[in-house]
């Protein structure tokens, strides 16, 4: 079905190794599952894009080898003709929409293949039935959740009935339900007998779908498994490997001391973006400071908003009363810096160590340039941080923020698209940053991020606080009662 034959390939005006393959022999038959695993850079990204044929037709690069799909050269033949066999998923849906309403991006597609008006129509009405789509249609793109815009990638891609299915890092900004439910589109789509590829990074709920596991270190396949030789890996062995659980059930909190409770003033914290229902609204509340709170929840929940209008980039924010005074949105710039979870909006200069000086009060290169090395970024302080993968343009946004000198730090989903070792790096930073008298709010789906480094939980539903508490012996339970509620542990 798949035939890659010697495959190395380099990226254009990319002097470093990073991302880029060599030597990759690979044969995955009609209707395996395989999962492309393996830490941040070592090329399952480029390996997708190989065999979806993004590799020569839009990504610029020096290849050998040849890539084959159905004996049919993917690099010889136009892009619109291996569309039809590859259905491809990105990290982020939203970089593959081309319509503003759902119903529109659903058909998308099949309008581009010139299909009949009526074979649309049927493949949409069975499409809406298969993935259980009625209360998403008509919808604007830009007001669906994060599992809600994948659902309509999925679907879109579905639609045309491709052969094989490739999927980069499809979990990253996913919430526990929303992984279920990929868990479930992947689980159909295997039981249709379609070829499945996935990169990825979580694992856990790969387990009992996936066929292979194929490790990747330095752009080279390193190991070949089985599903069953993959499950006999210790949790030790697949962690010095540089990968994330493959059980959420056997990870451990790290004991975080707990110095006294400090807590700032929420008042009247009510928010709804132009003509839409309110979505965020907090009466009075205490939350902690000068710790590592957690902000979970579903995709939806209100923490996002609740993150921008409390660090004032929404005007009409409430009150925050810390300290005794009253910050108001102005006082709150001065005084908060926010990671966004959409990195790409917040990079704006020509080399990486520009990007850190920009945020300090002063420019200090050998200061920028210890963040860097705390985040394994130094190697990159000349590139710039739009050629970075997506793991890495979010540890430089992290590195921003460690250089602002700001006393309360916002990060939405700061470990998306990151390996353990990473994951592991940005935890021990947080921890040192809070150390430092930091207050630190993190948004995240990430259990292993929150096990590792919070202190306490703020639990969002449906625009409003429904739940806080400490990292202790209960707030454990608590918080893996949360996570494994959705988990898809047997």
């Amino acid at each position: 079905m798949i035939q890659i034959d010697h495959v190395t390939f380099a990226y254009a005006g990319n002097s470093e190794s990073m991302d880029s393959v060599q030597d990759i022999n690979l044969n995955i038959k009609r209707g395996q599952f395989v999962a492309l695993c393996g830490e941040s850079g070592c090329g399952k990204t480029t390996l997708t894009r190989l065999i979806n044929g993004l590799i020569p037709h839009y990504y610029e690069g020096k290849m050998t080898g040849k890539v084959q799909v159905d004996n049919k050269n993917v690099s010889e033949q136009p892009l619109y003709d291996t569309a039809g066999m590859i259905g491809s998923v990105f990290q982020n849906p939203r970089s593959q929409f081309f319509n503003v309403d759902t119903t529109s991006e659903i058909t998308f597609g099949c309008e581009n293949l010139g299909l009949p008006e009526q074979e649309i129509r049927e493949r949409k009405d069975k499409t809406i039935r298969d993935f259980h789509l009625q209360r998403l249609l008509g919808r604007s793109i830009f007001h669906l959740s994060g599992g809600e815009k994948q659902k309509i990638a999925c679907a879109g891609v579905s639609i045309m009935y491709p052969d094989i299915f490739v999927l980069d890092e499809p979990s990253s900004n996913l919430d526990a339900a929303s992984i279920l439910e990929l868990h479930d589109i992947l689980s159909f789509w295997k039981a249709q007998g379609k070829t499945i590829v996935v990169s990825e990074h979580r694992l856990y709920y790969l387990r009992g779908l996936a066929d292979r596991f194929i490790y990747l270190k330095n752009g080279r396949i390193k190991e070949d498994y089985t599903a069953p030789q993959f499950e006999r890996l210790t949790e030790q062995e697949r962690a010095a490997m540089g990968l994330r659980t493959f059980s959420l059930e056997q990870l451990q909190a790290k004991v975080q001391p707990l110095a006294d409770r400090k807590t700032l003033s929420v008042r009247e914290l009510h928010f709804a973006y132009k003509n839409g229902p309110e979505t965020l609204h907090i009466q009075d509340c205490e939350i902690p400071t000068e710790r590592i709170a957690a902000i979970i929840g579903n995709n939806g929940a209100g923490k996002s908003t609740f993150s921008r209008c409390f660090c004032g980039l929404e005007k009409r924010g409430g009150e925050i009363v810390w300290n005794g005074k009253n910050y108001r949105p102005k006082d709150r710039l001065n005084s908060c810096y926010m990671v966004m979870q959409e990195v790409n909006h917040q990079l704006f200069t020509e080399s990486v160590l520009d990007e850190i000086q920009i945020s300090m009060e002063g420019e200090d290169e050998k200061r920028a340039e210890r963040i860097l090395e705390q985040l394994d970024l130094l190697p990159f302080k000349n590139r710039h941080p739009m050629s970075l993968s997506g793991g890495q343009k979010q540890r430089v946004a992290i590195a921003s923020a460690i250089a602002s000198h700001r006393s309360i730090l916002f990060f939405d989903e700061p470990t998306s698209g990151l390996d353990l070792r990473h994951m592991q790096e940005v935890a021990t930073v947080l921890r040192s940053l809070q150390q430092g008298g930091k207050t630190i709010y993190v948004i995240t789906h990430d259990l292993e991020l929150i096990l590792d480094c919070c202190t306490d939980v703020i639990h969002f539903e449906n625009g409003n606080i429904i739940d806080q508490y400490q990292m202790n012996q209960a707030g454990l339970h608590k918080i893996r009662e949360y996570f494994m509620k959705e988990s898809f542990e047997k």
